[in-house]
């Protein structure tokens, strides 16, 4: 498969079970290619981040395979799912076995933080409610649909929140910054409604893209 014959590229870190996403975008008509080679994510005409683990484990996975400048320097539309919309951020809380936060990609000015369940089980695992903002990536989303969760950690609900949910906290189920998007559920378990989302995604071009640096909707 040539660049030119690709819809999406996912971000092949070494940190993640890449299959789900994959048949996702596959069950959608999509041609997919999973890759780590700096010409072949930079020539994407958009991307996948994804992730599962720790946050210290997924940048130590990122920064060994030499990926966290490429990443940085992405132009197209690029999409981190669970962790790997965490590590757009600038830091993570989930220390793993270190004492301090994790600096992570720092393309959206947030620090991630531990979900606040207000005595609710940790992980927040299962389905729960949207609460869509008006970014192409919700198109056709409405509020209350349900998408499916697993964290324990979160991005606080700011000018950055593209879709909000609750589960003891409001916090951010979506997250963006220009070209970089990310959602905390993952789509790919979340029925017809991920569906649409990833369906969404692949409709993205840079010229499509909001032109605002952040959706305000709310701030």
């Amino acid at each position: 498969m040539t660049d030119n014959q690709v819809d999406v590229v996912i971000i092949d870190t070494g940190c993640a079970n890449l299959n789900s996403v994959r048949f996702a975008f596959e069950r959608l008509g999509a041609r997919v290619l999973v890759s780590s080679n700096r010409n072949v994510l930079q020539q994407a005409p958009r991307l996948v981040l994804p992730g599962v683990g720790t946050a210290a484990a997924a940048m130590a996975a990122i920064e060994a395979k030499g990926l966290t400048d490429i990443i940085r320097g992405l132009k197209q539309p690029v999409l981190g799912v669970c962790l790997g919309m965490q590590l757009l951020c600038k830091s993570s809380r989930e220390q793993g076995a270190g004492e301090k936060d994790v600096p992570c990609l720092g393309l959206i000015p947030l620090d991630i933080v531990e979900l606040d369940s207000a005595g609710q089980p940790l992980p927040h695992m299962g389905w729960n409610q949207l609460s869509p903002g008006a970014h192409p990536l919700f198109a056709g989303i409405s509020q209350g649909d349900y998408v499916y969760f697993v964290h324990s950690f979160c991005a606080p609900v700011s000018k950055y929140s593209l879709a909000e949910s609750d589960y003891g906290q409001p916090f951010s189920a979506a997250i963006g910054k220009g070209n970089f998007m990310g959602v905390q559920f993952h789509p790919e378990k979340s029925g017809p409604v991920g569906a649409k989302i990833l369906k969404n995604f692949l409709a993205l071009t840079v010229a499509t893209l909001p032109q605002d640096a952040c959706q305000e909707t709310f701030a």
